[in-house]
């Protein structure tokens, strides 16, 4: 039986309150591995799900959210690599409205997020994982946590990605 299955009300309460804190995290890595909003709701269900199964070895000494991270990127990216998912990645992006949800859009804005999100759709998987922790200005030592890399690793990968942004994506939203 697993673990999770015998833990009390207590404990699933904890996690239900970590959870809905950070569930911003769950929603990022989700728009940032899947294409489709059904591609999403599955990707975010089956993180919490993940979660959920690792809760028993949550070591409460360490952020929730750090530890939240690595979990729901593993996740992300064994549903990028999985080749059923891969075809559907393959569709090109065209809502931006989909991706990010809010009401009233600024076309510009939108059309550079949409530029974004190509680009980050381009990006190998622990680039991709870089970027999203990067965008989300988790520091240095967090990201090679998350990411199990040297914190001069980070520094030199993100100052690539950096480049790359400014290679790829400054001229398209110029177009």
């Amino acid at each position: 039986m697993d673990a999770s299955a015998t833990m009390g009300a207590d404990t699933r309460d904890a996690f239900g309150a970590l959870l809905q804190q950070h569930r911003g995290i769950v929603f990022k890595v989700a728009n940032a591995y899947a294409r489709s909003a059904e591609d999403r709701d599955d990707l975010a269900q089956e993180i919490a799900t993940q979660l959920w199964r690792a809760w028993p070895g949550y070591d409460p000494a360490r952020r929730f959210s750090t530890w939240m991270y690595r979990i729901a990127l593993n996740v992300g990216i064994s549903f990028l690599r999985s080749d059923s998912q891969r075809r559907r990645h393959a569709v090109p992006l065209d809502d931006v409205d989909d991706i990010a949800d809010h009401g009233a859009v600024d076309h510009e804005a939108a059309g550079a997020l949409r530029v974004l999100h190509r680009f980050i759709a381009t990006l190998e998987p622990l680039n991709r994982a870089l970027l999203l922790l990067y965008l989300d200005e988790r520091s240095t030592r967090e990201m090679a946590e998350v990411l199990g890399i040297s914190e001069s690793n980070v520094t030199t990968k993100i100052s690539r990605l950096r480049q790359r942004i400014r290679d790829h994506v400054a001229p398209a939203t110029n177009e």
